[in-house]
């Protein structure tokens, strides 16, 4: 169907509803909306999970600042955390006694007295901290692309559903050689409909991806922080 066959099947028709758009709009009209449909689908299926996943994540972090704040030494803490369920908290952790342990076999323990760590290995303790950082900021960020993806989409999909039917409204008056309202109407209001289904997807998609960002930030500076304690305490129980 040529954009002549389009214009003409928006002419003659009545719409009093939205639901007329999408059960009764042209072809172009209806997939922009089908579109958006799965956009916002989509879109609140990703902002459920990343947000129970992040409440999960912030329960962890209560948990383990109580274990760190009752623990009496570091290897107190490594004790404590163990019980623990396993989180982004308590691998970084782990990583790094583990990586401790191997540089200095026993230190951790006391057993036997050693010197401590060279600014090489201390700075290669810093590197595999980091790089589990890393790691598991890229986790909980999974799923977040798609929702800058579907916010900065789903308006620019409704603008084109827009300009489609006000091209279509101008091609249907060129078509029929008139100008009344009750021609225009129809294809303007479904081109508009197309714009509020554009903005209604993107809004909520923008507001959870800017607040999941902020929260994974957050615990990103906590989880540096602990990295920084756990250098620190390392240095006051004299095993660097």
């Amino acid at each position: 169907m040529g954009l002549t066959g389009v214009a003409l099947e928006a002419q003659g028709r009545v719409i009093d509803s939205p639901l007329d758009v999408l059960f009764g709009g042209t072809t172009p009209t209806r997939l922009i909306l089908l579109i958006l449909l799965a956009f916002s689908l989509a879109s609140w299926v990703l902002i459920i999970w990343k947000w129970r996943e992040l409440r999960a994540v912030n329960e962890q972090a209560d948990r383990f600042v109580d274990a760190v704040e009752g623990a009496r030494g570091l290897l107190d803490l490594h004790d404590a955390l163990r019980r623990l369920e396993d989180s982004p908290f308590t691998r970084v952790f782990r990583e790094g006694v583990t990586f401790f342990s191997d540089l200095r076999p026993g230190a951790l323990e006391g057993t036997r007295q050693q010197e401590g760590l060279t600014s090489t290995q201390l700075d290669a303790l810093w590197l595999v901290l980091e790089k589990n950082l890393s790691e598991e900021r890229d986790e909980l960020s999974h799923g977040m692309p798609w929702l800058a993806i579907i916010g900065s989409v789903s308006p620019l999909l409704g603008l084109m559903g827009t300009v489609v039917g006000v091209m279509n409204s101008f091609i249907g008056i060129t078509s029929q050689g008139s100008a009344n309202i009750a021609a225009v109407a129809p294809g303007i209001a479904e081109a508009l409909t197309t714009t509020v289904a554009g903005l209604a997807v993107a809004i909520p998609a923008v507001i959870a991806y800017n607040h999941y960002a902020s929260r994974l930030r957050l615990f990103v500076t906590e989880l540096e922080g602990f990295a920084s304690e756990f250098i620190g305490t390392l240095a006051r129980e004299n095993r660097l």
